[in-house]
This record gives structure tokens, C-alpha cells and sequence, in this order.
């Protein structure tokens, strides 16, 4: 399953549903929340793959924890909420309050709720990267490739398919991210993406701005 499977199939709409009627916030806001969160735990989790003990970590917590069943089974989310603000923890560090200012500020989504709905949408993202890891037969070895893989196949796929907003924003989001592997993807992502300079300008203050103003006015 593709990134792009992922945001737009039933486990993202039925995990938006529930924020929405938590949170107050619309689902497609979620959902792009999610096109732009989704890229940058795995960029994060690839680069700490490099490290050996953070590969075996990462190994064992998706083995233990992390099967892929929340995908069938998204009312795990809100249950699991706790449990997504430690993985946060884990993904970002001493960068959480930056990621969760910059997608605050570049999705219209209040800074009280944006930790809370990231918390809910992380066990998702790692639920997804389980199943994938278990289809592929990968251990702590070969996770850095795996996700790699995930964040390039997700790349080709929107430049290929641009008639999407959602492609558009993975499009934007992984544009310049996947390169620099031992770089930083705050830097790589938020930087380029959503950061909102160059040509689009002239719309809705640009970058992911403008390409959230036509999802959410086109639905």
C-alpha cells in the first residue's frame, strides 16, 4: 500500500471522522494534516534507522506494537492517543514544539489541538509502516531502505497522478525531503513545504496554504 493508498483510503477518513467530532476540526484538514505528518515521521525514523540501536528499537516496537491492525480497526486512534503523544516524543525530541508550530501555523489548526491530533494520527502512521515492514519480510537492517522506499514510490506517485490535492501536497512535502538522507527533514520538509516562499505566493500566502485552501474548498 502506497502512502497515497494510505491517505485516502477508509482508515484516514474514518481516523478524521473521529478527530473532527473530537477536536472540532474538518476532516479534510485532518486528512492533509496527515498527507504532511505521515512523510515526516518516516523521514525522521529513516534517518535514526542509520543508528543501529535505533533500528533494533524501531524493529521491536513495531514488532511488538504495531501490526498493521489499526488499519482495519481505526477506533484504535482515539484509544491510542496516549501512546501517539510517546511516540512523538520518541520521532521528534527536542524538535516536537517546532514541528507542532510550523504545521500549526501552515494548516490553520490551533496550537492546543494540533499535539493531540498528531497523537492520534501517529499510531496510525506506525501501523502503516508495520504492515509494510511485515509484507516485506524486513528486519532492523533493512528499515532504513524500507522507509526510504515508502517516501520515494509516495514521490513518484504524485508527480505521476497530479489531479489530486492530496497528491500535490505529498508532491510538495517530498520534493526536496528525500535527498538528504543525512540531513535534517525538519529542515528538508517543513523548510521547503511549508515554509510557503517562491512562486505560489499569490494565492493563499503559498505553500501548503494555498494547496489546503483548494482541498478544503474543493470538497
Amino acid at each position: 500500500m502506497s502512502l497515497i493508498d494510505l491517505l485516502t483510503g477508509s482508515t484516514s477518513n474514518q481516523v478524521a471522522e473521529q478527530a473532527e467530532n473530537k477536536f472540532g476540526i474538518s476532516r479534510n484538514q485532518i486528512i492533509a494534516l496527515l498527507a504532511v505528518a505521515a512523510p515526516l515521521v518516516i523521514s525522521y525514523l529513516r534517518n535514526k534507522s542509520q543508528d543501529a540501536n535505533e533500528a533494533e528499537a524501531l524493529n521491536n516496537a513495531l514488532d511488538k506494537d504495531h501490526d498493521g491492525s489499526i488499519l482495519d480497526d481505526a477506533s484504535q486512534a482515539e484509544a491510542r492517543q496516549a501512546e501517539g503523544g510517546s511516540i512523538l516524543d520518541h520521532v521528534f525530541g527536542g524538535q516536537k514544539s517546532t514541528v507542532e508550530n510550523q504545521l500549526s501555523q501552515n494548516t490553520g489548526i490551533s496550537i492546543d489541538k494540533i499535539g493531540p491530533i498528531l497523537a492520534m494520527l501517529a499510531p496510525v502512521i506506525m501501523g502503516y509502516i508495520g504492515k509494510e515492514k511485515q509484507q516485506n519480510n524486513v528486519g532492523a537492517g533493512g528499515l532504513g531502505d524500507l522507509l526510504g522506499g515508502i517516501l520515494g514510490n509516495a514521490s513518484s506517485q504524485a508527480q505521476t497522478q497530479q489531479s489530486s490535492p492530496l497528491n500535490d501536497i505529498l508532491g510538495s512535502v517530498l520534493g526536496n525531503g528525500q535527498s538528504h538522507s543525512g540531513g535534517n527533514p525538519l529542515n528538508d520538509i517543513l523548510g521547503s513545504v511549508l515554509g510557503g516562499g517562491g512562486g505560489q505566493q499569490q494565492q493563499q500566502g503559498g505553500g501548503l496554504g494555498s494547496i489546503l485552501g483548494n482541498l478544503l474548498g474543493g470538497k
